[in-house]
């Protein structure tokens, strides 16, 4: 197994001495067996502002790369976690945002590459960036891509993704296409199913055209299971995918498969326990999100997930502080 180098050569294994502010995890995950996630931008940096997103509404639309987070601290941080080489299926792009908008993606998708070759890697993205030659590029020594296409119409996209505005659907597709053209590893597009937006016979088709094209090695559909960014986005019932996925697969030969909860009837594993380690936490005192990420030392998206959850419940409120939003128990 590939030798730790210099940089992290006398540190400790990553489990007893340091908390990461860039990765988070390993979770176990319905698609990706044990997961290391890497964050490369800050919370809601993205070139779209999806109506169904669970970690809510976007705040920084943009389409530009650039260092959003120091590459070098992400490096860091890696090394510091795989000086050990844990166990892991997957090392994921993915986060709060989207990926590929930091400059440096390339960079640490060839240092993981060059200094941990054991481990694949999966690329979680929207996709709007991949018409780019560098990003492509950059994106193409991932072992697993995991794209979106939610509508293959400008309508359906404005309306669920909420795209910049120079942002076309079009021009989507033909990257993806493109893309799949270069691409040697597995390609795993997902479909979210809002129910009166895109399962019309209109957006039906046009998807299967669009992914008849592509040539994802799997098409997979979801639906909410969290609250979205807004709150008119329902689940889909199941009977609604099902039916969609008979559609689909009279259409095109690319296997078709639900992975929404409503039909895994699965969670990550360590959610119910870290749902009472947060239950317990706010039945003591206030915190903010942030606080409690950094109390049980994981993602803040983990844990705003698990917030809203309790939220839904009626089991907490929230109060805007100098500080931030901080979350109380209710008695």
């Amino acid at each position: 197994m590939k030798a730790a180098g210099s940089l992290t050569s006398n540190l400790e294994p990553h489990s007893k001495v340091k908390r990461y502010r860039h990765l988070f995890g390993p979770v176990n995950s319905r698609r990706l067996g044990l997961s290391l996630g890497v964050d490369l931008v800050p919370y809601k940096y993205c070139p779209l502002n999806c109506v169904y997103c669970e970690v809510q509404n976007t705040t920084h639309l943009v389409t530009m790369r650039n260092e959003y987070i120091p590459i070098d601290e992400i490096l860091e941080e890696l090394d510091h976690f795989l000086i050990s080489h844990p166990r892991l299926d997957y090392i994921t792009f993915s986060g709060a945002g989207e990926p590929t908008l930091n400059i440096g993606f390339g960079r640490v998708v060839q240092h993981i590459k060059s200094r941990y070759p054991e481990y694949k890697l999966a690329l979680l993205t929207n996709g709007t960036l991949l018409y780019d030659p560098v990003v492509k590029a950059e994106a193409l020594p991932c072992d697993l891509v995991l794209p979106s296409l939610d509508s293959a119409t400008q309508r359906g996209y404005e309306i669920i993704n909420r795209p910049q505005k120079d942002l076309l659907v079009q021009e989507l597709i033909a990257s993806l296409i493109a893309f799949r053209q270069e691409y040697k590893g597995e390609m795993w597009l997902e479909v979210f199913i809002i129910a009166g937006i895109n399962d019309s016979q209109e957006e039906l088709i046009a998807l299967s055209r669009a992914i008849s094209q592509i040539r994802p090695d799997k098409v997979q559909l979801n639906a909410l299971d969290r609250p979205g960014a807004e709150e008119w986005v329902q689940a889909a019932p199941l009977s609604l995918l099902q039916e969609i996925k008979a559609f689909f697969q009279t259409q095109f030969t690319t296997p078709v498969e639900i992975i929404a909860k409503a039909a895994a009837h699965l969670e990550y594993e360590g959610s119910a326990d870290m749902l009472a380690q947060i239950s317990s936490t706010l039945q003591r005192r206030p915190c903010t999100a942030e606080d409690l990420a950094i109390t049980l030392g994981t993602h803040i998206n983990e844990v705003s997930k698990l917030l809203r959850e309790l939220n839904t419940a009626g089991k907490i409120e929230h109060k805007r502080e100098e500080r931030g939003v901080f979350y109380l128990w209710k008695a």
